[in-house]
């Protein structure tokens, strides 16, 4: 993100951002391999190490994965997300976590729940473990509108396409979109999922850069531009308006209307991902993009942060012959969505006070944020800055000059605090010195414990870098 004061602590960042996990179960071994020019490049083979037993961790076997030959193409790029790879280690009870995105589903009233499924197992205990269409039940489909009706977005059932989270919405959407070197434009930094789906589909992923307000319309101005001098047309560009991952910044109204006018002039299509929308610290709202340009918005929702993750049910808002498509590639994908999720959902959304609960999510991460905000104020060295956000999940900071989040993860792990390094949010191995925290998860005291332990292995490593360079 570009250097921008506005809405942000004094010490604030601009976001930019790299990481390597290393398990010690896989790694990769570097062969000289010959591509179709003759030239000499390097091949990495997945393969598995076993240390020699009482070898101090020296291998002593490598096992070359035996199916190498066997895999498609689009697959070789393809690996574990830092995230992921971080949750064995963060997931202990003696390391405090700040790296995951996970809401916290011990608010939700558990009474409210399982009254959810005592209905639902006397009443329709049947169809719900019955087979299903593939655009959803509509039923759902009705609630889900009225979801989108909270942030002043018009929506219709019939428009709707009900998906395995928002995740498998933004895969469906790749796949229906992306060949092979298809150009996606994305806001830099991220979310990684949405660049996990884009490589799976061998998209190249182009980065529009952003700062406090969002992402920046004149840049994003500039990106096109030079991929239309290039002979090069993006199929979609892909945004999170509010509340960004991992950003935690959130796109201004008046750049809205402009982002949606430079799309309508280099006729772009737009992914809007809205996860956090109503997770608004204040209760305040933006117009969604959808609403503003419905035929040019694809739409993609989920109840992973205002009810629950493990529900998996998220869906598009598409215009008729893309939710047509996204019908049929939903059904070739899984069949159809789980019925016994779908009833769940819409009992919660239908019977319950669905927006009461969300109210208390806002409360607490608000809280959360706060002690975040507050212990990096205290504990961080002058020269870091980071994001202040007013709603969603995360805070986005950068680290001073000389210091790779990527290489610092290590000793953070051994100091027993994660984060999530940079450059897990970018295509192009941007954010080195960035870093994400996530507040939702941890009761405010282990937040500032957290924040603690992660500001003395930054002091000690810049104290490090200062004796080095004298």
């Amino acid at each position: 993100m570009a250097e921008a004061p506005a809405r942000q602590h004094p010490r604030a960042p601009a976001c930019a951002s790299p990481c390597s996990l290393v398990t010690s179960s896989a790694a990769s071994v570097a062969r000289p391999s010959t591509g179709p020019t003759g030239r000499v490049g390097t091949l990495r083979v997945p393969c598995t190490l076993t240390p020699h037993p009482g070898a101090g961790g020296v291998v002593s076997e490598i096992h070359l994965d035996p199916y190498l030959s066997r895999y498609a193409a689009r697959t070789r790029g393809m690996g574990a997300s830092e995230i992921r790879a971080l949750f064995s280690v963060a997931s202990r009870p003696e390391v405090v976590s700040l790296a995951g995105g996970s809401p916290d589903t011990a608010a939700l009233d558990y009474d409210a729940v399982a009254a959810v499924f005592d209905e639902i197992a006397r009443t329709n205990g049947p169809a719900a473990l019955q087979y299903g269409g593939g655009q959803g039940l509509p039923a759902l489909r009705e609630q889900l509108v009225e979801v989108m009706a909270a942030e002043h977005t018009p929506a219709h059932a019939d428009d709707l396409v009900v998906t395995t989270g928002g995740q498998q919405a933004l895969d469906l959407v790749t796949k229906l979109f992306c060949d092979p070197g298809d150009v996606v434009v994305a806001e830099g930094p991220s979310y990684v999922g949405a660049l996990g789906a884009f490589s799976a589909y061998q998209a190249e992923v182009v980065h529009a850069p952003m700062d406090e307000a969002g992402l920046m319309p004149d840049a994003l101005a500039d990106v096109l531009a030079r991929l239309r001098h290039a002979g090069r047309r993006p199929k979609f560009l892909y945004t999170i308006p509010n509340h960004q991952n991992p950003a935690g910044v959130s796109l201004s109204t008046e750049r809205r209307q402009r982002v949606l006018a430079i799309a309508e002039e280099h006729d772009l299509l737009v992914v809007e991902d809205n996860p956090y929308g109503l997770i608004d610290f204040k209760g305040e709202q933006h117009p969604t993009l959808r609403s503003l340009a419905p035929e040019r918005v694809v739409y993609v929702g989920t109840l992973s942060k205002i009810f629950a993750p493990g529900i998996r049910v998220g869906w598009v808002a598409a215009a008729g012959p893309l939710r047509d498509k996204l019908i049929l590639l939903k059904e070739a994908s899984d069949l159809c969505q789980s019925n016994l999720a779908q009833c769940v959902a819409e009992r919660w959304l239908a019977t319950q006070p669905w927006l009461v609960q969300v109210g208390h999510f806002r409360e607490l991460y608000r809280g959360r944020c706060a002690a975040l905000i507050d212990e990096l104020t205290n504990e961080l060295p002058a020269a870091c800055t980071w994001s202040v956000p007013t709603g969603g999940l995360f805070v986005w900071a950068r680290m001073p000059e000389g210091i790779h989040t990527g290489e610092l993860l290590a000793r953070a792990l051994s100091a027993r605090v994660a984060y999530v390094p940079g450059r897990a949010f970018y295509a192009d191995g941007g954010g080195a010195r960035d870093l994400r925290l996530c507040f939702s998860s941890a009761r405010e005291e282990r937040i500032r414990e957290g924040v603690r332990r992660l500001a003395e292995v930054v002091t000690s490593e810049l104290e490090l870098i200062r004796a080095v360079s004298g």
